[in-house]
């Protein structure tokens, strides 16, 4: 599944940036105030939320998508972030998830972002 010239850390690092601005794409059509848009934003773009994001679409991943996260949840934690050691593990997973939808199967990305909205999650 995963294209030799990216490891699992470029999936990350692309998803955590791709899952910030479909939230920010998202929370404008909420609100116009920026205190609020500042708020609904960090909630959403943080490990816990992303744990949780990732639990939530648990039962619909391929098994390769399975695999996937299970390789990034091993990845090597960053020291300043081992005391969240577990909710930073999920929420790496689920960024280089979404990296490598982004990537790779824009169609799937779009399956999961429907999925989030239709739960209200956002509002």
């Amino acid at each position: 599944m995963l294209e030799e010239k990216f490891t699992l850390r470029n999936y990350a690092h692309i998803g955590d940036a791709v899952w910030e601005v479909f939230v920010r794409d998202y929370t404008i059509s909420k609100t116009s105030n920026a205190k609020l848009l500042h708020k609904l934003t960090t909630d959403r773009v943080n490990a816990s939320f992303q744990k949780d994001m990732l639990n939530f679409i648990s039962e619909d991943l391929t098994e390769d998508e399975n695999e996937m996260v299970r390789r990034a949840r091993n990845l090597p934690i960053p020291v300043g972030r081992r005391h969240i050691q577990a909710i930073y593990r999920q929420s790496t997973a689920f960024e280089a998830l979404i990296g490598y939808w982004y990537l790779h199967d824009k169609i799937r990305l779009e399956t999961f972002y429907s999925k989030f909205k239709s739960i209200d999650f956002f509002s």
